[in-house]
């Protein structure tokens, strides 16, 4: 055994090890996202409308630090609590499902009051007549009761001088909660002073600018300790006591987008992309030991090395960087699934290659190396402009869709180092060996000379015929072509125990006086609903599940909400993901090729397929959502990888073929690669196919678009890019 095949097991068996340790046990060493194993994600908008100048400054920072208080006291296992933008800020919690609780809580701004009233009845009744507030004074209603009275509009005292609050009960008023306070040092000073000028004056308590109480003051309170009260369930009470102790907030805050997901939900998504990646994967290492016979046990142990490597990377980044929180969602799990799909195309592409040195009479070593060497530029450029795809929904992506950048970007690295280094040290390994003296393999497509150039003007006639239909389509239908992510809205889906129908569910509500909305059953699962409301109308539809339907207990399995002020920055950087991302590819492709007639052609397919699947997608009553652009910049790496094979192989006749016309060298290559470009085409529709079947219905969109994308874009990469760069160069032809 040579030295160099030693160092290079060693590599390999280093790099497994470590992935294995890191990857194992998968429920300790990897981190599920919110989607897998339920909880909530908020985006939280600090309104400093009102505030000063200086006090806008420190506010978001100051909002993020009582909410870290807040939310520590809820005991949420490792919650993320990060800043967005200039205003805004992102609150995951896993594990939480309790949607009403944990937003009250990370809502209430807990500005805690003391106003004197004024008692001065000529006073009340004038502001009552011309409903104004005299100078220094508000006009407020006492909680829980009919009458008004006049609060001093500065306050004497504020909640930010309270050390501690906790619940407390009543006994006089039948054990009512309420809330006992201590004040610090200097809120114990202010209040004794405040009660010792004041005495048998009335004092007002008041909690976010609403007048809990408004006792007397019989003698002055000099312990520095107090109780508020105002008709408080014992949750409620909790929360308020809770909100105290950590301080209030800043300024106010509402939510702009809310995606709270059920564990049912999860261990459903789960059990649904476990089942996908099974399927799928088995379904593909069968094909390639079947098609490859011996090179495809070999790539099979690639494949699986791959997946071990994807899972140790991303154990290992959580273990060695604690705060990069790399996480496994359902989009990421798609991500695992499609990158293994497409890490089938280098081990097709190398298995090509070495085939045609084969064919050519080189001997079993020469021709492996000799492969090798010839596929790994166009390994390389796949993969580079994928990753440039990947890049752009990590910058502009959230939640769920960083997750699926991450585990793309983690799989494409993997698998350039798989089928590069693991897969040649295993030919050479068992070459040496003298295990692999022979290399049978099976062969669809053999000495093809089919002329597709001169099928392009079809072909166009074909594109712009679906193009328009399509876009047709799509701007007929306008907003309602958006999902929420873009339009805004909200989204609600249960599960009865009992399968529901979508019509008597509008019925019921209808009765109840809850119009517009879209109701949407299920024939797989009958007692699963989706409604899609333009409105949160959440607490109204589960009091009518509650009290019309109480025969049929339901569970939430999530509530989606975006605001339109949100929806329309999504979409816009959506835009500007899919933008960027095709300027990305057409530099890297025109710097590689040296030819930017290569690289513009190419990016047009690229449009060419976009265009396409979204006009399918709109046709089919499919709406765009995050997700779909996910899938849109997924279908633009992987159509470019193909183009990328024809142009290497055209850039690698050219010098061979001088004397031969350009078209013709466009179909020799066309013809010389299309056992590759049809094969990696359909092993990666199975796993994108068995995403559709198996991946559960948050995935089924996603996976159609992919379906749609991945078969427009092998079409168009041989009759629409390709012709397009003979029309480029037609003095060549």
């Amino acid at each position: 055994m040579s030295k160099n095949l030693k160092i290079r097991l060693l590599v390999v068996a280093g790099v497994i090890a470590a992935s294995l340790y890191f990857a194992l046990p998968l429920d300790k060493k990897v981190n599920l996202g919110l989607d897998l194993k339920g909880g909530i994600h908020l985006v939280m908008k600090v309104d400093t409308e009102k505030l000063e100048e200086e006090a806008k400054k420190d506010a978001v920072p100051r909002a993020i630090e009582i909410l870290r208080n807040r939310i520590d006291q809820l005991g949420v296992a490792e919650p993320v609590i990060q800043r967005q933008g200039e205003d805004q800020i992102i609150v995951q919690l896993p594990g939480v499902t309790d949607r009403d609780k944990a937003k009250e809580l990370i809502g209430t701004v807990a500005q805690l009051e003391f106003s004197l009233v004024n008692e001065d009845p000529n006073l009340l009744n004038e502001a009552l007549s011309s409903e104004t507030n005299p100078p220094g004074y508000l006009l407020k209603k006492v909680k829980g009761k009919t009458d008004f009275i006049l609060v001093a509009e500065k306050p004497s005292l504020t909640g930010d001088t309270i050390a501690n609050a906790m619940v407390d009960f009543n006994n006089a008023a039948f054990g009512e909660p309420q809330i006992s306070f201590t004040l610090n040092g200097d809120g114990a000073k202010t209040f004794a002073r405040l009660t010792r000028a004041h005495v048998n004056d009335r004092l007002a308590i008041l909690l976010d600018g609403e007048v809990l109480s408004a006792p007397n003051i019989s003698e002055p309170i000099l312990s520095g300790r107090g109780v508020i009260t105002g008709q408080f369930t014992v949750e409620e009470a909790s929360l308020l006591a809770l909100a105290l102790r950590s301080g209030s907030l800043p300024a106010p805050m509402h939510v702009e987008e809310e995606r709270t997901i059920g564990p049912l939900l999860g261990q459903d998504s789960i059990r649904a992309g476990v089942t996908a990646s099974v399927i799928g994967g088995i379904a593909v290492l069968i094909f390639m030991l079947i098609y490859y016979l011996k090179a495809g046990i070999i790539s099979d142990i690639v494949l699986l090395c791959n997946l071990v490597i994807i899972v140790g990377v991303m154990g290992a980044l959580n273990y060695l960087l604690p705060g990069s929180k790399v996480t496994l969602t359902l989009p990421g799990i798609a991500g695992i699934i499609l990158t293994m799909g497409m890490a089938v195309d280098a081990n097709i592409l190398i298995n090509e290659r070495i085939r045609e040195e084969l064919d050519n009479g080189r001997p079993i070593h020469a021709a492996t190396s000799s492969g090798f060497n010839k596929a790994f530029s166009a390994i390389l450029d796949s993969n580079l402009t994928t990753l440039i795809a990947a890049f752009m929904l990590f910058q502009f992506g959230s939640g769920p869709i960083k997750g699926f950048a991450v585990t793309l970007t983690i799989g494409l690295l993997s698998s350039l180092f798989t089928a590069i280094f693991i897969n040649r040290t295993l030919f050479i390994l068992l070459i040496e060996m003298k295990v692999l003296k022979s290399l049978p393999m099976l062969q669809i497509f053999s000495k093809l000379n089919i002329d597709f150039v001169s099928k392009r003007y079809i072909c166009a006639a074909l594109s712009a015929i679906l193009i328009g239909v399509g876009l047709f389509s799509f701007f007929q239908k306008k907003d309602t072509v958006y999902g929420i992510d873009f339009a805004g809205g909200q989204v609600q889906e249960y599960r009865f125990q009992k399968p529901v129908k979508a019509q008597d569910l509008r019925d019921i509500f209808k009765a109840n006086g809850i119009h517009d909305l879209v109701i949407q059953g299920f024939d797989k699962h009958p007692e699963d609903v989706i409604i899609r409301s333009a409105q949160d109308t959440d607490t109204a539809v589960m009091k009518v599940f509650r009290e019309k339907m109480a025969d049929n207990p339901f569970q939430i399995l999530r509530i989606e909400a975006v605001g339109p002020v949100v929806g329309k920055d999504l979409r816009k950087r959506a835009v500007s993901a899919v933008v960027f991302a095709l300027a990305g590819i057409l530099v890297y492709v025109g710097f590689r090729f040296h030819h930017f007639d290569f690289a513009t052609t190419g990016v047009i397919a690229l449009l060419h397929d976009v265009a396409i699947t979204v006009g399918f997608l709109a046709m089919m009553g499919r709406q765009i959502d995050l997700l779909i652009i996910t899938a849109l910049l997924t279908i633009t790496g992987y159509s470019i990888n193909d183009t990328i094979v024809i142009y290497d192989r055209v850039r690698e006749n050219m010098p061979k073929l001088r004397k031969t016309k350009f078209r013709d060298v466009l179909n020799i290559s066309i013809n010389q690669t299309l056992s590759r470009t049809i094969l990696t085409t359909f092993t990666t529709l199975i796993t994108v196919t068995s995403i559709y079947l198996f991946g559960g219905e948050s995935l089924n969109t996603f996976a159609l678009s992919l379906i749609i994308g991945f078969i427009t874009g092998t079409y168009s990469t041989i009759f629409i890019a390709v012709p397009l760069v003979l029309a480029w160069q037609k003095n060549k032809s």
